[in-house]
């Protein structure tokens, strides 16, 4: 008997998985296709039910919903949704997106490129899957397809793997986030399983359908015979004859299907049996999966703790430098104070010079002009003494002349003294005595004019 094994699902691409995954939100703007997706307004209206108090109705109405075929407006919302998830990412989450993670928007916007469209719903994923509401979302990725489910969670798988290349070194964390990525794995390997299993049931189905089909055949074939048997009942009598051997034959054959029936019957039973362990296995690693989960988001609650205690460390070093700078600047104030205090009894010291000096210098300027009218005073003297020097010389010139004068009178006194000798000739000489008594007075007013 020759087993139909089903063909194998072909693997869809990232974006068109993730295509499917965003349709499980019914956003109002429709989402079937690539050109749909790149005026943005599908992918804001996912990120408002994945987080309705980050991506408010505020944030939402900036998204322009009449796009048509103006790339410029398409790129200003794949813009705006872009900004939102990086926001999203630093400040609510506490984490960086790496930079291969980060899509390019002109690819997007004007040459639809289903690629970096991919790396953008792989962003909107990784909100959903850190959200709080992330367990509905996981469920819902749980509902999908076996081959989206499984690109699905490859995506997270190297959205994870590069969130924590990207993230800062920590043990702890490092730790939990190792241990949520096995967990992710031995949850692929129990889907890839459950799904092979799946592929056996389905085929020991297709088997058990085929044995019944071949049972009822055989048991209207066999019906069909005993009908002939009872017809030829004497026939059987006899070992020999043909009928009797078609007989066993078939008898044979019937109860060599029975066993193979049973057989396969109680391989399907053990099949379903095991496949419901791994049902249970799957079910344990779900819950297994929410306790890391929860164990992520306490680390990641941790982890926002202890950058606020590094920051608040970073801010206590920054003032206790800060207090030790202006420790030192105290000193150097101390310093200062001491050198002012020198300088200003240094300075006090020179207004008392400058004073004193200020004082001698208006005793200079007084002596200055004292001495200025002494100077012209001697000046003036100089000048009187050059006068009293002609003068002088004047009068020794006059005195000169007046001795010879003297000298020449002298001699006239002489001749003067003769009067008392004229005197008697008056008598005789009237006329005489009157010309020389006027020579004697013109002589006497002379004598009296150079005095």
């Amino acid at each position: 008997m020759e087993e139909t094994q089903p063909p194998p699902q072909p693997k869809l691409p990232l974006c068109d998985s993730l295509m499917i995954w965003l349709q499980t939100f019914n956003t109002a703007s429709p989402c079937q296709d690539v050109k749909q997706l790149t005026s943005g307004v599908a992918m804001a209206q996912v990120l408002h039910q994945i987080d309705a108090a980050w991506f408010n109705e505020s944030w939402l109405s900036r998204i322009k919903e009449d796009v048509g075929d103006n790339w410029r407006i398409k790129a200003s919302n794949v813009k705006k949704v872009l900004q939102g998830i990086m926001s999203y990412y630093h400040e609510f989450l506490g984490q960086q997106i790496s930079e291969a993670l980060i899509p390019d928007l002109n690819q997007i916007t004007e040459c639809s490129d289903p690629v970096e469209l991919g790396r953008l719903l792989q962003l909107i994923l990784g909100c959903a899957i850190n959200c709080e509401k992330k367990q509905e979302h996981i469920q819902n990725i749980m509902t999908l397809e076996e081959s989206v489910q499984h690109v699905v969670m490859t995506a997270i798988q190297e959205l994870m793997s590069k969130e924590i290349l990207s993230s800062p070194p920590n043990d702890a964390v490092g730790e939990l986030e190792q241990q949520l990525k096995r967990a992710l794995e031995e949850l692929q390997e129990a889907l890839a399983e459950k799904e092979e299993l799946r592929q056996r049931c389905e085929e020991l189905d297709m088997q058990v359908t085929t044995l019944q089909d071949e049972k009822n055949s055989l048991v209207s074939e066999n019906e069909m015979m005993n009908e002939k048997l009872d017809q030829l009942d004497g026939s059987f009598d006899d070992p020999n004859t043909v009928v009797a051997k078609k007989y066993f034959h078939a008898q044979l054959q019937l109860e060599q299907l029975q066993e193979e029936n049973f057989r396969l019957e109680a391989a399907k039973d053990d099949y379903r049996v095991h496949c419901e362990e791994l049902e249970k296995q799957l079910i344990e690693f779900q819950h297994r999966n929410d306790e890391l989960t929860s164990l992520a988001e306490e680390t990641r609650a941790l982890k926002d703790e202890i950058d606020v205690l590094r920051a608040t460390s970073d801010k206590a070093n920054k003032l206790e430098s800060t207090v030790e700078i202006y420790r030192q600047k105290l000193q150097d104030l101390n310093d200062l104070r001491k050198q002012v205090k020198t300088l200003q009894e240094t300075n006090m010291m020179y207004m008392h010079n400058t004073v004193s000096l200020e004082e001698e210098l208006k005793k200079a300027n007084a002596a200055r002009t004292q001495l200025e009218t002494y100077k012209r005073q001697v000046q003036d003297l100089h000048v009187k003494l050059s006068s009293e020097s002609k003068r002088a010389d004047t009068l020794a010139f006059e005195m000169k002349r007046l001795e010879e004068k003297h000298e020449a009178l002298l001699k006239e006194k002489e001749i003067f003294a003769l009067p008392l000798a004229f005197s008697s000739l008056t008598l005789i000489y009237p006329g005489v005595w009157i010309l020389f008594s006027l020579l004697y007075f013109e002589f006497v007013e002379f004598l009296r004019t150079v005095d």
